[in-house]
């Protein structure tokens, strides 16, 4: 279910939340107009209610999602910083296994750069993480061997790598972390009702107010759109920021 709902495009998500709540509102002005020629009825605390419960589901989820941009961002900076510890290191050792484990340490980088910049559907982050697995077997052969010369710098070769390998598992983990489908279909469900019990009120007291209904319609569609673009790392309007990783690639020599 998670993979169906967030391989939607958001645009169409948030277009269709617009005009689910403008179908909603007018059903409810309906309702109203029926009220109203019964009696009308009294004002009630649960538009207000429902009202204040959507301001608090959007507060929410937005907040996770800004919450998990934040995650994605500190994951590049940590990842760019431990794959420059371990280049740093690799420079110390002797040839020809410096040479070798700097340009794997160069494509590796250049890979991570790529992968972040295009559109990543799930074979590709599939087919990466493949790539990456073997990159990682490389460069324990090569500190295996670097080690077998009798290196100086065992202990902080190893460790090095071992952070690289540790970013690349916390950068997947923060790369999956979404905001549960559950979550999102209240807010949907939350938004429409609103919409709903909104037009009922306008329709009973009849005073329908079309600038007012349409500026709310708007900002809450805009409002969900960026929270799920926020939630979608790999496509979209915002995206992480790589220039850690691109730093990091301009100051190693080709």
């Amino acid at each position: 279910m998670d993979q169906i709902v967030f391989s939607l495009d958001i645009r169409i998500a948030a277009i269709t939340l617009g005009a689910a709540m403008l179908v909603a509102s007018e059903i409810g002005r309906g309702m109203g107009r029926r009220l109203r020629r019964k009696g009308g009825v009294k004002p009630s605390k649960i538009d207000d209610a429902s009202m204040a419960l959507l301001g608090l589901l959007l507060a929410f989820t937005f907040g996770m999602s800004i919450a998990r941009h934040d995650q994605r961002r500190a994951a590049v900076v940590a990842d760019a910083n431990a794959i420059g510890d371990f280049y740093t290191c690799t420079a110390l050792l002797r040839e020809p296994t410096r040479t070798k484990l700097q340009a794997l340490i160069r494509q590796y980088a250049q890979l991570r750069l790529d992968l972040a910049r295009g559109q990543m559907s799930t074979s590709d982050l599939q087919s990466a993480l493949a790539k990456f697995d073997q990159m990682h077997g490389r460069m324990t052969g090569l500190v295996g061997q670097a080690l077998s010369d009798g290196t100086p710098i065992a202990v902080s070769l190893t460790n090095t790598l071992n952070a690289v390998s540790s970013n690349q598992a916390s950068r997947l983990s923060a790369y999956k972390e979404r905001l549960p489908t559950s979550i999102v279909f209240l807010l949907f469900a939350c938004a429409i009702i609103t919409a709903l019990l909104a037009g009922r009120e306008q329709g009973n007291d009849d005073n329908f107010d079309v600038v007012g209904t349409l500026c709310f319609i708007l900002l809450v569609s805009i409002a969900v759109y960026v929270t799920l673009d926020l939630n979608r790392p790999e496509r979209g309007l915002i995206r992480v920021s790589q220039e850690p990783i691109e730093r990091l690639l301009s100051s190693m020599p080709q």
